[in-house]
């Protein structure tokens, strides 16, 4: 859809900083030039009787003129330079004072008009034309004051081009249920006729990138109306009141191009719970109490639609969120294994691509991943096909892209001394050996001890076959395992540790703590929750909930269950010793292999 573009307003300190500029040069420029007095010129004859009648006041020497003042300072008189060799002596014995600059003074009345009424004048009259000019831009009215009380959002007007629901790939459960939002747009008698009337608002909610400000747009492309568009922290202003000026004008054009969608993006900006505590964000929270007032204003089927998105819905106000207000909530989670493989075919409409690219791989290899990020895959794949001088990217490049959103680009000037690639070989190999003769453990798909710009000196890439949404607790054990099994290999072949498995040994902590303290995989704690989550759509924070006595016990049980994993991954490297050995060896010289080859090796 087109958008309709405003030209850019300045903000008020603009004009006061060129008042103030303005001011500053009439002050060092026009008052010295006005206040100069007249010098008069008299003759050397003149300048001698009075220095003999001790006339002076202050006198400098130039190089080819005197400058003197009477004894009052209230006059300035210039003369020719004399060869008098006693002149100094005579000066100074009639009391006259030496200076080197004559200061020169103005009248108490012109003092006044230019140093205060002239900036005043001036101040007034600039200040005057400027409000007169932004109050028109502003349309007049004295909330709008210099455009601070105007909503400012950004309007998608009807547009045959716009986005579609088409152009969305991977989210088919929310496209469904947004659905009938067009549908009522386009039909609205039928749901009047029964007596039905859509709901005011529908939050979209979902992780970053999963698509959710592109789905608002698409619902007004299906639906062909205008499409206001606003961040929530464009709400927030300096002064209070300005806010909830800004949701007035808002809804105000809002009902006046009805039907329409009004989509505010990062709702929790003002939309968090309030706390009640005296001296709080008062901006904020009468930024919130207009945006409910206007919610509540709005009769049914009027024919605004309002969508909201955030991270945190967990974050926003109840009175934001009970029925009546946003009456729908519409989850837009991370894509599965098919929406994946839609969406990088998406996007790769928009490259030249190869004929033999198999998506369905690269949707498995890229599990986790977002829209956005699936997106980033396509185009760095793109980006290098070109750095390689081929007119189209390739399976390897979008295999390669994959590593680059995972790992970081690989690292060409981090050169490894024997020992170390001996060493992360092993690691590596460590890792995968043990996924590999463990039942529950995603296939390995690449091994590689090619360092990092992330920081890692190596991986072992593993893909599931499909879509896995649960796990049991001997999946969670045999992946505890696989991660202990880089630190078991370097224990057992060099009897010593490095610092390469510090990785390993978080993730494998935080999923032992999760079994005891979220999952309930503890014979001693049952299914009791010692664990809360926030923010569950932004890396997921846990705070424990539970005794000082009780966290103790759980760490106790942490530190067994890595311990026994970790033990379990030592014996089964201990039980295939010899093919350890030949697969790093084999990694050390080739630096990356498949798990094709990995296998092959495996099992001969």
């Amino acid at each position: 859809m087109n958008e309709v573009k405003k030209p850019p307003k300045k903000p008020f300190i603009y004009y006061y900083s060129i008042v103030i500029l303005v001011l500053m040069l009439i002050n060092l420029l026009a008052v010295p030039w006005m206040s100069k007095r007249q010098i008069r010129e008299v003759d050397y004859g003149t300048f001698m009787t009075m220095t003999e009648n001790r006339e002076i006041g202050q006198v400098e020497v130039q190089d080819n003129q005197i400058l003197f003042t009477n004894k009052d300072n209230t006059a300035i008189f210039r003369t020719g330079l004399m060869n008098d060799p006693g002149l100094t002596e005579r000066l100074h014995d009639s009391g006259a004072v030496f200076t080197s600059e004559i200061i020169e003074e103005m009248s108490p009345l012109l003092n006044i008009l230019l140093s205060w009424i002239l900036p005043m004048v001036l101040f007034i009259g600039i200040g005057q034309y400027m409000y007169n000019k932004m109050m028109k831009k502003a349309g007049g009215g004295n909330s709008m004051m210099f455009g601070m009380g105007k909503s400012n959002a950004k309007v998608y007007v009807k547009s045959s081009e716009g986005i579609k629901f088409s152009d969305v790939a991977g989210e088919d459960e929310a496209k469904e249920n947004l659905t009938e939002i067009v549908d009522y747009l386009h039909n609205p008698g039928k749901y009047k006729e029964i007596g039905a009337s859509m709901p005011k608002g529908i939050l979209l909610v979902g992780p970053p990138g999963t698509g959710k400000t592109m789905l608002a747009k698409a619902v007004a492309g299906e639906a062909n109306v205008p499409f206001f568009s606003m961040s929530g922290s464009e709400f927030v202003e300096m002064f209070v009141g300005m806010g909830a000026s800004k949701v007035r004008d808002l809804f105000k054009q809002a009902k006046e191009k009805a039907p329409c969608i009004v989509f505010i993006d990062e709702i929790d900006a003002i939309g968090k719970k309030r706390d009640g505590q005296i001296g709080g964000n008062d901006e904020r929270e009468q930024t919130l109490n207009q945006l409910l007032t206007e919610m509540d204003g709005f009769e049914g089927n009027t024919g605004v639609i309002i969508l909201a998105a955030t991270n945190r819905p967990e974050s926003l106000d109840a009175a934001l969120t009970r029925p009546g207000r946003f009456d729908r909530r519409v989850p837009v989670e991370l894509p599965d294994l098919k929406g994946r493989e839609e969406i990088l075919k998406v996007h790769a409409k928009k490259i030249k691509i190869a004929d033999d690219v198999d998506f369905g791989k690269i949707a498995r290899m890229a599990s986790g991943a977002s829209g956005a990020e699936l997106a980033n895959i396509i185009n760095e794949a793109a980006l290098r096909a070109v750095r390689s001088g081929r007119r189209f990217a390739t399976q390897s490049d979008l295999e390669e892209s994959i590593e680059v959103v995972i790992a970081g680009y690989q690292k060409k000037n981090a050169i490894l001394t024997d020992k170390e690639k001996l060493i992360v070989s092993y690691h590596e190999i460590g890792h995968a050996l043990v996924a590999a003769k463990q039942s529950h453990s995603a296939p390995v798909q690449k091994i590689t001890i090619v360092p990092r710009t992330s920081g890692a000196l190596g991986y072992t890439m593993q893909v599931e076959e499909g879509n896995h949404y649960l796990m049991t607790k001997e999946e969670i054990e045999n992946k505890i395992a696989t991660l202990t099994g880089g630190r078991a290999a370097e224990e057992i072949v060099f009897s010593s540790i490095t610092t390469g498995a510090s990785n390993d040994i978080e993730q494998a902590t935080k999923l032992a703590r999760a079994m005891i303290t979220r999952y309930g995989m503890s014979r001693d704690f049952d299914m009791v929750a010692l664990e809360t989550i926030t923010n569950q759509y932004l890396g997921g924070d846990a705070s424990l909930a539970c005794s000082a006595e009780t966290q103790a016990q759980v760490d106790r049980q942490v530190m067994e269950l890595v311990k026994k994993q970790h033990n379990k991954a030592a014996q089964i490297l201990m039980e295939n010793r010899e093919k350890l050995d030949d697969l790093a060896r084999y990694l050390y010289e080739k630096e990356t292999i498949t798990g094709e080859e990995f296998m092959n090796i495996l099992n001969a």
